[in-house]
């Protein structure tokens, strides 16, 4: 059986000898090749006849032909239904656990091939976790987002669980006010005041999510439960001005963003057709894209891609584009630092540098490649120990192309410092040949920090 090989385009210049073309492959995990078991056909055929030598009132004597070597005992239509019951349940498992040894496989090394692998599916939840805000805010947003998981139940939704998670947080609000409004700095308090009212009492507030849920709407419940998700992002926000560990001395060279930053492309079609918009305004020759920037778990990263913003070294560049991402064209010869690969982990506090992470040993980034509008640097030429100094891509997440967790093959090899949040619906129309016309940094400049060198 063929095994699928994904790859991911990242970089266009020169490379070493032992990679000289524009992909990097990977190669896949030991279970991929057998992932497409589950969608063999299972032929079967049974035969059963009476055997009309035998006396009136005997058993039927049947014969049975079947693809798999396991024996079908008969003994009238409901053994042969248990039998094939059996049959097929022991196909699907062997195929889907063969050379696994699930018995001896520890957790940790069944990451990729659990489907209950949580990981965030959109930027916006990815951005919302990797925030290092108040332990209080943290438990409370943590009880929301499982209300996102239990309204996927396709079924009878769990409404009274819902309600009961959005009281537990009321609750802890309400009793725990000292503890957040106490986090936030002195010349935010204002600000974060009203923030909290309007979590408590406000329109898309708690209080409003509960209402919601006591109208069993799904719909209603996911409009609110965002409301209320944004106003817990923004409060967070205030409690966390600031990354919340120091950086090594070795790197404190170069820029950084010391929190969120959102930079704005203005991007153009190079053959001069138009996009189609979500807001179905018509045809448009520009389109407008934006991206977060996470200088809490990528600082260095996330500031030396801000710096070039600021420059105008993206102005005018051409995009180079492939299923699984969209890549700036070429190097800008000169521009930008030779920043270090630079990963978080999960339920670390601070960066790892110069090093991948093993997901298969459980190991998973604050913030994840595996998620439509990734932004992440390309891999240095020369050393995969490093970034491109200038070159990024935006990822392509597609589902179908991961493993059986959701995660990407790539997941924790390149470093990820921001997603798209605004112009998704975009992504998918972009070409190569296509032009950042203008790149800017509209919020964060506050948070953007030059080296002493060039202060």
């Amino acid at each position: 059986m063929a095994s699928h090989t994904p790859s991911i385009f990242v970089h266009s210049s020169s490379v070493p000898a032992r990679r000289k073309c524009s992909f990097l492959s990977f190669t896949p995990l030991p279970f991929t090749s057998r992932l497409s078991c589950r969608t063999q056909r299972i032929s079967m055929e049974i035969f059963c006849s009476r055997n009309h030598d035998a006396p009136e009132g005997s058993s039927h004597q049947c014969d049975s032909s079947l693809t798999s070597t396991s024996p079908v005992f008969c003994g009238g239509i409901k053994a042969i239904s248990r039998s094939v019951a059996a049959v097929l349940l022991l196909h699907i498992s062997s195929c889907a656990l063969v050379d696994l040894q699930p018995w001896f496989l520890l957790p940790a090394r069944a990451v990729l091939y659990s489907p209950d692998t949580k990981v965030p599916r959109t930027g916006e939840l990815a951005l919302r976790k990797a925030i290092p805000a108040n332990p209080v805010m943290k438990t409370m947003q943590e009880s929301l987002e499982d209300i996102s998981f239990l309204l996927r139940i396709p079924q009878r939704k769990p409404y009274g669980t819902m309600e009961g998670d959005v009281k537990k947080t009321l609750t802890t609000a309400v009793n725990e006010k000292q503890s957040i409004l106490g986090s936030v700095p002195t010349e935010l308090k204002e600000k974060g005041s009203q923030l909290y009212d309007s979590l408590v009492n406000g329109k898309g507030g708690l209080k409003d999510l509960i209402a919601s849920i006591k109208e069993n709407d799904p719909d209603k419940i996911s409009i609110t439960l965002s409301s209320t998700l944004g106003t817990i992002s923004e409060l967070e926000l205030l409690q966390a001005p600031g990354i919340s560990y120091l950086l090594p001395e070795q790197y404190l060279k170069y820029p950084r963003l010391t929190g969120r930053g959102i930079v704005e492309f203005i991007v153009e079609k190079g053959d001069g057709s138009t996009f189609s918009t979500a807001a179905g305004g018509g045809p448009q020759k520009l389109a407008t894209i934006q991206l977060v920037l996470d200088g809490y778990s990528a600082p260095l990263t996330a500031g030396n891609f801000a710096k070039l913003v600021i420059d105008g070294a993206y102005d005018g560049i051409k995009l180079k584009c492939t299923e699984q991402a969209i890549l700036s064209d070429n190097e800008l010869g000169g521009s930008g630092y030779s920043i270090p690969l630079e990963i978080m982990p999960s339920g670390q506090f601070e960066p790892l540098y110069k090093t991948t992470l093993d997901v298969q040993d459980g190991e998973l980034p604050v913030l994840p490649l595996s998620v439509y509008g990734a932004v992440a640097m390309a891999h240095n030429a020369d050393s995969e120990e490093y970034s491109s100094p200038s070159q990024f891509f935006i990822y392509l997440y597609d589902k179908k192309s991961a493993g059986l967790g959701g995660l990407s093959f790539d997941e924790g090899q390149f470093s990820v410092f921001g997603y798209t949040t605004v112009g998704r619906e975009i992504l998918s129309q972009l070409k190569t040949g296509d032009v950042i016309r203008s790149a800017k940094l509209v919020q964060g400049q506050e948070r953007f920090v030059l080296p002493v060198s060039e202060g």
